[in-house]
């Protein structure tokens, strides 16, 4: 039989069994605990990814068009933070379409020097008539060849700036006629009304009209004549005034030759282009026109009120 030494013996070392057997197990516990916390939360890791896509996703390159602008779809958008793949980096190289404007075309581009009457532009307006005489008028080239001429209106005029233009009048009743401007119609000759010479009207309607409404565009016009040059009456090495005639274009400056350059001349509404204190009188002459040719002439003497040709002519457009 045991003794009670014995049991007592026995009794203790179950107690260290069980009390080891405890701590393995909370120990296994919470090694176990401190394993699962340390692993990423797969269910979080998911969302995050599906909230942030990847950045070929957000930007990617858009093929051009024939015109080489690419489509808006190139540029990125502002979320998520692209990765610097090939993709990425076309499609941030690659300007948006809207910042990249088609650049105009040639056709509808109005020359620099053009004023208010443009090369390629229909004007809308009122034709009536006047008894034009010789064809003589405020832009001074004396009496007209023939009489297919027009007096425009003061705001069009722009200060003899339309002198000499060619202009084709279109009627309402699809007749048409090619006029040349020589005069200014004032007020109350309104914006766009242009007032015939009564043959020219003649060929529109019938003159006891009187008012028609008509629509007008410039012209650069076939021509075997050449451009001449006029000095003013009074013109002198101290003071002149100087005009062309005869230009197929509507003339857009005049410059002469000083000791320090080319000068350009102020013109007048009397369609003379005047140098004050004589700088450039007789000297070399250069006419540009609303296209910006620029004829340079040479050999004209400073001889006052007589009409010089030059054996040149601005280019046809």
């Amino acid at each position: 039989m045991k003794t009670a030494r014995q049991a007592a013996r026995q009794r203790r070392q179950r107690r260290r069994l069980v009390l080891g057997t405890t701590l393995a197990v909370t120990a296994a516990g919470v090694l176990a605990y401190l394993v699962m916390g340390s692993l990423p939360d797969r269910k979080a890791e998911a969302g995050h990814a599906a909230a942030t896509p990847a950045a070929t996703n957000q930007v990617r390159a858009t093929p051009t068009t024939e015109t080489g602008t690419p489509s808006a779809s190139a540029t990125p958008t502002a979320t998520g933070t692209p990765t610097p793949t090939a993709a990425a980096t076309t499609g941030a190289a690659r300007p948006s379409a809207t910042a990249t404007p088609r650049p105009p075309r040639r056709a509808s581009t109005p020359p620099s020097s053009a004023g208010r009457i443009r090369p390629n532009t229909t004007y809308t307006g009122v034709a009536t008539a006047y008894e034009a005489a010789d064809g003589d008028g405020a832009c001074l080239f004396g009496p007209s060849p023939d009489l297919m001429i027009a007096a425009m209106n003061t705001t069009d005029y722009e200060m003899s700036r339309a002198c000499g233009a060619y202009v084709l009048v279109r009627a309402a009743n699809g007749k048409s006629i090619t006029v040349r401007i020589t005069n200014e119609c004032p007020l109350p000759c309104a914006p766009g009304q242009l007032d015939l010479s009564q043959q020219a009207f003649a060929k529109l309607a019938d003159l006891k009209v009187g008012r028609i409404p008509v629509t007008w565009q410039l012209l650069s016009p076939s021509t075997s004549d050449t451009i001449s040059i006029r000095y003013k009456t009074g013109s002198s090495p101290y003071w002149c005034g100087i005009q062309a005639i005869g230009h197929r274009n509507p003339v857009a400056r005049l410059e002469v030759r000083t000791g320090g350059g080319w000068r350009q001349l102020p013109r007048t509404e009397y369609n003379y282009f005047i140098s004050a204190n004589g700088s450039g009188c007789g000297s070399s002459i250069r006419v540009t026109d609303i296209y910006g040719e620029r004829l340079t002439i040479t050999g004209i003497a400073l001889r006052p009120n007589v009409v010089q040709p030059t054996g040149v002519q601005f280019a046809r457009h």
